[in-house]
């Protein structure tokens, strides 16, 4: 996601990605589609906004501009725009198919497989390193948390198929 300094933004911006439009997605659903509320459907609207929306968001932003990772990482030289970029490109690749996996159940399963081992691996960084500012955080709450919805997917899916 496009990543604001100011923590107040960060969490807006976070919160609305990881709970309020997934929430209207699967309540429109409901709503409009008559679906049942079952984990597909949660599934289905959470790898969309968590693993397709955030990282490809994130992801634009890492590569159009390194020097703001940099400095959430406190890393003071430009050396590090290289692989930071390369990171940004990963995020744009895995944020492709998670936003293509909204029209594909079989993609998502593999979008959720891959954006519930990079949100758990992130939040579990972020466990150990032990968060220094709030935005740091809020984004170890919402990988965690996102790393949760998307197993509880994983495990749905393949217990019902």
């Amino acid at each position: 996601m496009i990543y604001p300094e100011n923590h107040h933004s960060f969490l807006l911006i976070s919160l609305g990605i990881l709970f309020v439009l997934p929430l209207l997605s699967i309540t429109g659903e409901l709503v409009f589609e008559h679906e049942s509320p079952t984990w597909m459907l949660v599934g289905k609207w959470f790898v969309f906004w968590t693993t397709g929306i955030r990282l490809f968001t994130a992801g634009i932003s890492q590569s159009s501009n390194p020097a703001f990772t940099a400095r959430i990482f406190k890393m003071k030289t430009q050396e590090s725009y290289i692989v930071i970029r390369e990171l940004g490109f990963a995020n744009i690749s895995l944020g492709v198919m998670g936003i293509l996996s909204v029209i594909n159940d079989h993609w998502r399963i593999l979008a959720a497989i891959t954006g519930s081992l990079f949100f758990g691996l992130a939040g579990i960084q972020h466990l150990f390193k032990k968060p220094d500012s709030t935005n740091e955080m809020i984004a170890m709450i919402g990988d965690l948390f996102v790393f949760i919805i998307l197993l509880s997917y994983l495990i749905s899916a393949v217990f019902n198929n």
